[in-house]
């Protein structure tokens, strides 16, 4: 039974998701919108739960004394006073805590923010070694690869239009590789990528794929 029930549960809330957007009715729509508040409210104690079990993990790592104790130090100081920023008025119903103006947004602007913009930086340098090597060509599809990407580059840049101006210049060309190839391949990707998640939903609902509870 610890198997079937959430086979039989998925299978039911699978059906009425799909079903409510073929079946204009109303006792459709209404489960469907059930369903779909159901999950947002598992989504959030799953959220909690997974919170609970970074802190339990990592102070257990701490009291270890495990190789990469002070990250997880910080780890576990910047969660703990996150959240006591966030719940500083925890009883007053029309305040909010995380709104703009308050502490908790000052300190995530402040440590956040700086911290998102030197990731961004550093992945700059991997996208520069990753063009680098994808640049060697050694197939057709590899010097096409380098001929669009080099197009592109130039294009983008003011010295550019001062090599190749005009009407039909490289600011024209590397649009159009933007706006026709690019987005061409782009959609063909989505549409595999939602037909993947399609077969994959259907095996979820019809209890083929049962990774979700454990198994193989």
């Amino acid at each position: 039974m610890k198997r079937e029930i959430p086979l039989f549960l998925t299978l039911v809330a699978g059906l009425f998701m799909v079903l409510g957007f073929f079946i204009p009715q109303h006792d459709v729509q209404f489960w469907q919108n059930q369903f779909q508040t159901f999950g947002i409210i598992l989504l959030a104690a799953s959220v909690l739960l997974g919170i609970m079990n970074l802190f339990r993990i990592n102070l257990i790592a701490v009291s270890r004394k495990a190789p990469d104790t002070p990250y997880k130090v910080v780890l576990l100081v910047c969660l703990a006073g996150m959240f006591l920023l966030g719940m500083n008025r925890p009883f007053t119903w029309d305040y909010v805590a995380t709104g703009p103006g308050t502490l908790f947004n000052d300190v995530f602007n402040a440590a956040y923010v700086p911290l998102q913009a030197t990731l961004f930086s550093l992945l700059a340098f991997f996208i520069a070694s990753a063009a680098f090597r994808a640049f060697r060509i050694r197939t057709v599809e590899a010097g096409l690869l380098a001929v669009a990407g080099i197009l592109v580059m130039i294009g983008r840049v003011p010295l550019g239009d001062a090599i190749w101006p005009g009407p039909h210049g490289i600011s024209d060309i590397q649009e159009w590789i933007m706006n026709v190839p690019t987005v061409a391949a782009r959609r063909a990707i989505f549409i595999g990528a939602a037909l993947g998640a399609i077969s994959l939903g259907l095996r979820v609902i019809l209890g083929l794929e049962r990774a979700h509870l454990g198994g193989e």
